[in-house]
């Protein structure tokens, strides 16, 4: 079972930024879309990136859109997410999650594997 520890979280001033890694141990990512998804205080799980594991396919929830980033280092193992212009609104915990079918999605359902999550607050 794959197993994905994000990193990176933290608290930031607005408009400030924070780059989140993605990575796993035991298993190589290349075979894997990678999505990213966040959850704010009282409020359900959203879908924020995805990059499906050949990067043909890219995806970005309109609240991010111009702002974020997502990449892959596979010579690393990695998957990225660069948060620029942060805000109190992109305060939650975020998620990476796998698929092995490599293509990924916009919903929960479209990931078998999920890391622990990592903070990340933006501070008013």
């Amino acid at each position: 079972q794959l197993q994905l520890v994000e990193s990176g979280g933290g608290l930031v001033q607005p408009g400030g930024s924070l780059r989140l890694s993605c990575s796993a141990s035991g298993f190589t990512l290349d075979r894997y879309a990678i999505g990213w998804f966040r959850q704010a205080p009282g409020k359900e799980r959203e879908g924020v990136s995805c990059i499906s594991s050949s990067e043909d396919w890219i995806y970005y929830a309109d609240s991010v859109k111009g702002r974020f980033t997502i990449s892959r280092d596979n010579a690393k193992n990695t998957v990225y997410l660069q948060m620029n212009s942060l805000n109190v609104e992109d305060t939650g915990v975020y998620y990476c999650a796998g698929d092995i079918h490599g293509l990924g999605g916009q919903d929960e359902a479209d990931f078998g594997s999920w890391g622990q999550g990592t903070q990340v607050t933006g501070s008013s």
